[in-house]
C-alpha cells in the first residue's frame, strides 16, 4: 500500500514539475522575443506619433534661441539582451539655452572577442521633452556594429526648441543598447556615419546662421574632442 502511495506522489510531482518546466520555457521565449521587439516596436510607435523617429534626423521648426533660460541635460546609458559592452556617456551632464546645438559625445566599447551589432534606443523625461527635443545627428539612427574589444565614441547632436514649458529646468536623456542578432554591417561605413564626417543639412544651416554654441558647450567640444 505504501508503495503504491509512494508511486502515486512521485507521479504527481513528476507532473507538477513538468508543467511548471512548460511554463517556464514559455515565459523565458516571450521575454527573449520581447527584448528582440522592443527596437522594431520603438520604431513603428514613432512613426505613428512622429516622435523623435530612431532612424532618422528630427526636422526644425524654430531656429530661436531663448537666452533667457537655461537648461541642464543629464545623459543616462543602459544595456539589454547580456549585451557585453560597456556603454558610457563622455559628458555626464550639460547646461544650455532652449533653441542653442549642443553636442555631445558617448562612449561604447566591445568587450566580447566577436563582433556584436547593437541597436541603440533614446527616451527622455520628463516626457513632454519628446515634442520639443530634435536629435539632427545620433548614433541611435543605425545599427552599430562593433568589432572584437573595439572602442568607439559616438556624437550626438541635437537642439532643445524653445517652445519647452518654462517649468521644466532640467531634462535627462536616455540611451539603452539592444543586442540585435543576425544583423552585420560595414565596420568602415559603420564609422564613417558615427564619426558625423557626413553632417546633416540641418547642422549645416544652423552653423551658416551663426548658432553657435553656449561656453558650456563649448568646453564639452573641447574636452570630448567633437567637430564643431
Amino acid at each position: 500500500m505504501s508503495n503504491t502511495q509512494d508511486s502515486a506522489v512521485a507521479a504527481s510531482t513528476a507532473r507538477s514539475n513538468t508543467a511548471m518546466l512548460r511554463k517556464l520555457v514559455v515565459v523565458t521565449c516571450v521575454m527573449f522575443g520581447f527584448g528582440f521587439a522592443m527596437v522594431p516596436f520603438y520604431k513603428a510607435l514613432c512613426e505613428i506619433t512622429g516622435l523623435n523617429n530612431v532612424l532618422k534626423a528630427d526636422e526644425v521648426s524654430n531656429t530661436q534661441v531663448d537666452a533667457t533660460r537655461t537648461l541642464t541635460m543629464q545623459f543616462d546609458t543602459n544595456l539589454r539582451n547580456d549585451l557585453p559592452w560597456t556603454f558610457t556617456p563622455v559628458e555626464k551632464s550639460v547646461s544650455f539655452h532652449p533653441g542653442e546645438l549642443v553636442h555631445v559625445t558617448f562612449e561604447v566599447r566591445n568587450n566580447s572577442d566577436r563582433a556584436i551589432t547593437g541597436q541603440a534606443v533614446p527616451s527622455w523625461g520628463p516626457q513632454v521633452t519628446g515634442r520639443h527635443l530634435k536629435k539632427l545627428e545620433c548614433f541611435c539612427f543605425t545599427q552599430q556594429t562593433l568589432q572584437p574589444h573595439e572602442v568607439r565614441r559616438m556624437p550626438v547632436v541635437f537642439v532643445v526648441e524653445k517652445t519647452l514649458p518654462e517649468e521644466v529646468t532640467f531634462v535627462t536623456m536616455s540611451y539603452t543598447f539592444f543586442q540585435v542578432e543576425g544583423r552585420a554591417s560595414s565596420a568602415a561605413i559603420n564609422r564613417f556615419q558615427v564619426e558625423g564626417r557626413a553632417p546633416s543639412a540641418a547642422i549645416n544651416r544652423f552653423q551658416v546662421e551663426g548658432r553657435a554654441p553656449s561656453a558650456a558647450v563649448d568646453k564639452v567640444h573641447a574636452s570630448a574632442g567633437t567637430p564643431g
